[in-house]
């Protein structure tokens, strides 16, 4: 493995800490979640965008107005309805009058022109709507007729969706959820954390978060998660354990063969990667390791495959099927 020099151990290091501060920050306003909060951390600084899953009320929204105030990033939340439009998201074109009296067009922006966009239950809205978000998540730009405009980076989507059984909701296109880098679950806090919440938000239902950190630092920090070294052995493994979830195909475990019916694409192998060098870094590494390939594994591949009758009919979990492949793929 490549060893960093002195001018890298410090940057690590300062990588490292900054991300404790922003920890320190999220906890005056979030209990528990931890590894939802670090989760979320790894995705805004690899450039990724995040699903997260959770009943009403566990505190989804709460968390990412929290995280815009500690990251001192310009925020907007998009209440997503079966009645809302894209140009509702966008933004659209209108007439109005110039100073010379004239009417002229222009455009006026949409919510989703912000750093931070907290689309909030987004299976709430039609495919229609759902359709605006596909370009500006994926190349973080919006096209409305025959104009593009480039987003600030960085940018960030995080999306709340209520479970899939509840009413009034749809499942969401299968090329939007790839072009989620995690997606997370939001558990319901144990009593302890129940009683934090309850005494917390008794003094103030305000964030009390404060900025440590800008887009500018960001954007820093994810250029240098982009020049940790990852050895082949381990970008191969990565690969492998995303093929792995193909059953069509001849090398593919026992596991993916019994109980997976679609596997997972190949921007979950550039996800692993990329959200494994941030999340060495955090842990004051200079090298990707194995470990955080596997820890990377759930959130990564869990919206990007589909289990069969097979494995619901044994009750087993997307969770579980990717736990027996990841078993199954470390011992080759």
């Amino acid at each position: 493995m490549k060893q960093p020099n002195v001018e890298n151990i410090e940057k690590v290091k300062k990588f490292s800490e900054t991300v404790s501060l922003i920890k320190t920050e999220l906890r005056k306003d979030v209990v528990g979640q931890n590894e939802i909060v670090d989760n979320i951390i790894i995705a805004i600084i690899a450039g990724g965008n995040v699903l997260l899953e959770g009943v009403p009320g566990v505190g989804k929204t709460r968390l990412v107005r929290s995280l815009a105030r500690t990251l001192s990033l310009p925020f907007s939340r998009i209440q997503f309805t079966p009645d809302l439009m894209p140009s509702d998201v966008t933004g659209t074109n209108v007439i109005e009058k110039d100073a010379d009296g004239k009417m002229v067009s222009s455009f006026r922006k949409g919510p989703i022109f912000a750093n931070l966009v907290l689309a909030d239950e987004i299976n709430r809205a039609t495919p229609k709507t759902q359709s605006a978000m596909l370009e500006v998540m994926q190349e973080h730009k919006i096209t409305v007729g025959n104009q593009t405009y480039k987003l600030n980076e960085p940018f960030f989507v995080l999306a709340t969706e209520n479970p899939i059984e509840q009413d009034g909701t749809y499942p969401l296109p299968e090329a939007q959820m790839d072009r989620f880098v995690f997606k997370l679950i939001m558990e319901f806090p144990s009593d302890d954390e129940l009683v934090d919440i309850v005494n917390m938000t008794q003094i103030t239902l305000d964030e009390t978060a404060n900025a440590v950190v800008d887009g500018p630092t960001i954007l820093e920090m994810r250029k240098l998660a982009s020049q940790v070294p990852v050895i082949d052995d381990i970008v191969r493994y990565a690969v492998n354990l995303v093929s792995n979830t193909h059953r069509e195909l001849s090398k593919s475990p026992e596991s993916a063969k019994k109980y997976i019916k679609y596997g997972a694409s190949p921007r979950a192998a550039q996800a692993l990667i990329t959200c494994a060098k941030v999340r060495a870094l955090i842990n004051g590494n200079y090298n990707v390791s194995y470990e955080d390939i596997n820890a990377l594994a759930r959130p990564v591949l869990r919206h990007r495959i589909k289990i069969n009758y097979t494995a619901v009919n044994e009750k087993l979990t997307v969770d579980d099927v990717i736990g027996m492949v990841i078993r199954e793929t470390s011992k080759k």
